[in-house]
């Protein structure tokens, strides 16, 4: 799987807010959010859908990985997703699988390192799975 998917009972707008904590007492800084169905509802674009897209990062992770492959800043900052599930109308919170996307390089320390990042925001998610 490409993915780390987890459900939680809590609203898109909670899950946010808690996503937030969470990744802020492992030190990762929330550097940007978009809001899908807003952005694309100022372009004349309806979506009826809730989904959030979050970019966070750790601020020593960039740095590692710059200093080992500049091409692994292709896969920076880590993108969680929080969104409603169509079919269910369940909250889910995922992210793509830094170990798959940094296994593409070949480069074995670079997969290490994503092995950490990965490690350190799985238990982020877990933490907020079935709240």
């Amino acid at each position: 799987m490409f993915d780390y998917t987890v459900e939680t009972g809590l609203t898109v707008d909670e899950a946010v807010r808690s996503l937030e904590e969470a990744l802020a007492q492992r030190k990762f800084g929330v550097l940007w959010k978009l809001d899908i169905p807003v952005k694309l509802l100022e372009k004349g674009i309806h979506l009826d859908q809730e989904y959030r897209v979050l970019e966070v990062c750790n601020p020593e992770i960039p740095k590692k990985v710059l200093t080992r492959n500049q091409k692994g800043g292709y896969f920076l900052p880590c993108r969680v997703v929080v969104y409603k599930d169509r079919e269910t109308g369940k909250t889910r919170i995922g992210m793509a699988r830094l170990t798959v996307l940094f296994g593409l390089t070949g480069d074995e320390q670079l997969k290490g390192i994503a092995e950490e990042v990965e490690a350190a925001l799985v238990e982020v998610l877990d933490g907020l799975k079935g709240a």
